[in-house]
């Protein structure tokens, strides 16, 4: 996968038509990612991994 710092941003999640930058909270290479654009997602529910 690709490779992300910490402090990347790895993905935007969209609530009530605001957009919202997640960040990696560490470095290393993308190993999966656990959603699909347009899916709904709870608090908790992993998003990317990075190892």
């Amino acid at each position: 996968g690709d490779s992300v710092s910490e402090g990347d941003t790895v993905c935007t999640l969209e609530a009530m038509k605001m957009e919202m930058p997640i960040s990696s909270t560490v470095s290393g290479a993308v190993k999966s990612i656990h959603t699909k654009v347009g899916d709904t997602v709870a608090y908790d529910d992993p998003l990317v991994t990075v190892s």
